[in-house]
């Protein structure tokens, strides 16, 4: 080979390793949150393999106010809080309910929705919401917090389940008046599955408080004010109703 052709390759060769180098290198304002896609209409994988899903979209919108980029990543439930205190991602966004015991560990976004407890009715019913669900039968899963509210409610008649499709199908089949859930397990059922979204729908608002937030790691501030700001900002925009009316009513 002569020195032409050795020089000539020479220089594609470091520019082919530059070019990868700058390529590898991370960007300074992106940050890689994780999600559990494995709860509809939250956080799932839709038919084209995307995450898609509330979350998904409220993040996306957060980070553009906030000022930096977001890459997601699958994470399983079952793992998804260690590999955050590992620091193999930087925030968690997977439908995480704030709690006491939680923000000692973690730190916690301002809340950014309430999926507390809804009720789901018939399409010809005329029940409005969980004051009227007195004199009805009304299904829920047993031990849960759905199953503890209607207990409180006079005159309303529980019906518990093993699992909430049981209080679903029974719903749809006219068995039971009405259901109690959370809010996105009602929006999956009622609003995504075919079967079920002609013939349900929600009524009324969340009556009891579960509000879930962003996590980060404990004194990681600067992401936190980001993300913070971001949320805000999506907020006062009323971005999160319109995500709201899109993936939950």
């Amino acid at each position: 080979m002569n020195r032409r052709r050795v020089v000539f390759w020479g220089v594609v060769l470091m520019l082919a390793v530059v070019a990868i180098a700058a390529g590898c290198q991370p960007r300074s304002d992106a940050i890689v949150v994780a999600t559990d896609a494995t709860w509809p209409p939250m956080q799932f994988i839709n038919e084209e393999r995307e995450i898609v899903g509330f979350d998904i979209d409220l993040m996306r919108a957060i980070a553009e106010r906030g000022g930096f980029e977001v890459e997601f990543r699958n994470v399983a439930w079952d793992g998804i809080f260690a590999g955050l205190e590992a620091g193999e991602y930087d925030a968690v966004i997977s439908s995480v309910t704030i709690t006491e015991e939680r923000q000692e560990r973690y730190d916690f976004s301002n809340p950014y929705i309430n999926a507390g407890q809804i009720v789901v009715v018939r399409m010809d019913s005329d029940i409005t919401g969980p004051a009227a669900l007195g004199g009805n039968v009304v299904g829920a899963q047993i031990g849960t917090t759905g199953a503890f509210e209607i207990q409180r409610i006079d005159g309303a008649e529980l019906r518990e389940y093993d699992e909430i499709g049981l209080a679903f199908e029974d719903l749809a089949a006219g068995r039971i008046d009405a259901v109690v859930c959370d809010t996105p397990v009602a929006a999956d059922f009622a609003l995504q599955r075919e079967g079920y979204r002609d013939s349900l729908k929600i009524v009324g608002d969340a009556f009891t408080e579960e509000f879930y937030g962003v996590l980060v790691q404990k004194g990681n501030t600067e992401l936190l004010d980001k993300i913070n700001q971001g949320l805000a900002a999506v907020q006062a925009e009323g971005i999160d109703v319109q995500l709201e009316d899109q993936w939950l009513r």
